[in-house]
């Protein structure tokens, strides 16, 4: 038996209105798939291979994720600090993520020099010699 195709040039109209109307219903690409009676891979390959297919199903995407976004930004302005987080996080990432990263070079953005004297005058002998032990170690192990 040959595979169920829903691409056939009778009725392909009607049927990216309905897919439209689905995308625009807010069902996931596998969900719509479903409904269709084909495997998810299916619908990307018609994506692909359907430019009509492909603008159906952005422009019902389009409506209700306008829709949300209006709704989100209505709960930022009410008040709601898990709208307001989740807008600014992802509307100004750089500004308001979680973490925060920051880096600082030295002239040329080579490395920075830091010189630091350090007060040994109150080691024994024994500690002074298992200090220089471990700078010994240290140095010898320092990748150039």
């Amino acid at each position: 038996m040959p595979r169920q195709t829903i691409y056939k040039r009778d009725g392909w109209d009607e049927k990216l209105c309905v897919i439209q109307g689905w995308a625009r219903d807010g069902l996931t690409d596998e969900q719509i798939a479903g409904k269709m009676g084909i495997g998810v891979t299916t619908l990307y390959d018609y994506k692909k291979k359907y430019p009509e297919f492909m603008k159906a199903l952005k422009k019902g995407k389009e409506v209700v994720d306008r829709e949300v976004e209006n709704s989100l930004l209505e709960q930022a302005r009410s008040g709601n600090m898990t709208a307001i987080i989740f807008w600014l996080k992802n509307r100004k990432p750089r500004q308001w993520r979680d973490k925060q990263t920051r880096e600082i070079s030295g002239p040329e953005g080579g490395a920075i020099e830091v010189e630091q004297q350090v007060d040994l005058s109150g080691l024994s002998d024994k500690e002074l010699d298992q200090l220089e032990k471990i700078s010994e170690k240290i140095i010898q192990t320092k990748p150039d």
